[in-house]
């Protein structure tokens, strides 16, 4: 057998490890699975604080409404920006980062993480941070994947670039069309704690047409829920985030 063949039978042989080891994340997506045994990964923060989050934004049709609620109500939360949305709405994310909002980045397109290579995934990282750091002259720390599907090749990228994920512990559904301020409220509520992190968001962008009409509406609804059970409000970086990571000691 010549070295070529050799090559070729062993690239065949790897290739099943390879691709368990890069979709072998994806256990992360399922919330009661992970919220149990994954707390850093789901978001769980300090005893009393609930970290309040978006994704998909900005968006000059929405975000704006958004941010005018929790100027109103004295609440500040982290905004999980997408990179090509940032980049056409330059002076909202700066508006974001004036009002004492944190920032992270939810990838520069949202597209599933499995279906790309270590270099594709990469480069979609870098560019999203690149030009949120550009924007508003301070590097992005957080990073939530898209539809909440890690890889192996997105956890090695995110460390490369100095990027924590960060998942959720509840969040509202909001993306659908059937969605209610209603049945937002009371799908965030059903799982919400002291120390979680709820997932709303605040542009229709690859959600279902004015979908974030839904969680603009349950807000208020969720704010007071949290006022009432003694949880404060805040960002992921009022909650304990992203946390020093340990040195190696070899």
């Amino acid at each position: 057998m010549t070295a070529a063949r050799l090559m070729r039978v062993a690239a065949r042989a790897a290739l099943p490890v390879l691709t368990a080891a890069h979709v072998a994340p994806v256990v992360s997506t399922f919330g009661p699975l992970r919220n149990r045994v994954m707390p850093r990964l789901s978001g769980r923060g300090r005893t009393g604080h609930v970290a309040l989050t978006f994704d998909d934004g900005p968006d000059p049709a929405s975000t704006p409404l958004f941010l005018r609620l929790l100027a109103d109500r004295g609440v500040h939360a982290t905004f999980f920006l997408l990179g090509h949305q940032a980049h056409r709405s330059p002076g909202l994310v700066r508006e974001i980062a004036a009002a004492g909002h944190e920032i992270g980045i939810h990838g520069w397109l949202h597209r599933p993480l499995l279906l790309r290579g270590p270099r594709a995934t990469y480069d979609d990282f870098a560019r999203a941070r690149d030009t949120v750091a550009g924007i508003t002259g301070r590097q992005p720390r957080l990073f939530r994947p898209p539809y909440g599907v890690m890889s192996a090749a997105a956890h090695l990228a995110a460390r490369r670039l100095d990027l924590t994920p960060v998942l959720w512990t509840c969040w509202g559904e909001d993306w659908t069309a059937r969605a209610t301020p209603e049945s937002v409220h009371r799908t965030v509520t059903a799982d919400l704690d002291g120390g979680g992190t709820i997932l709303l968001h605040d542009s229709d962008c690859t959600s279902a047409p004015g979908a974030w009409r839904s969680a603009l509406g349950a807000l208020p609804l969720v704010l007071d829920t949290c006022e009432q059970r003694g949880y404060e409000v805040g960002r992921l970086a009022d909650h304990g985030w992203p946390r020093p990571r340990v040195a190696s000691t070899a």
